[in-house]
């Protein structure tokens, strides 16, 4: 029998980015780009509605503060996550770049 506090987080699995970066199947690099740019937009759609959820809770028109806090996490979250992958996607291109022909 599932823990009701557990059950309710369940339900709440981040499957949006994970669904919306697949294999790239072409080799001119329009999916990574595309890939990068939906990234984008998830984080800023995700920005905005985290701090839509935090002027209603500030204004006390949010009945549910977890909404607001979920929200919140998942923006920080994605934002770092892509971070990271320019970060990486920077120390490659350096890597490559002191390579010798």
């Amino acid at each position: 029998m599932p823990v009701p506090a557990i059950a309710a987080v369940s339900g709440t699995t981040p499957t949006a980015y994970v669904e919306m970066v697949k294999p790239a199947v072409s080799t001119d690099g329009s999916s990574f780009a595309a890939s990068l740019t939906g990234a984008v937009d998830n984080v800023t759609d995700l920005s905005a509605q985290s701090k839509t959820l935090a002027v209603q809770a500030v204004t006390g028109d949010l009945d549910d503060i977890h909404a607001a806090t979920i929200a919140s996490t998942r923006a920080s979250l994605t934002l770092e996550l892509v971070a990271a992958v320019r970060n990486k996607g920077v120390d490659a291109f350096n890597e490559i770049m002191r390579m010798q022909a």
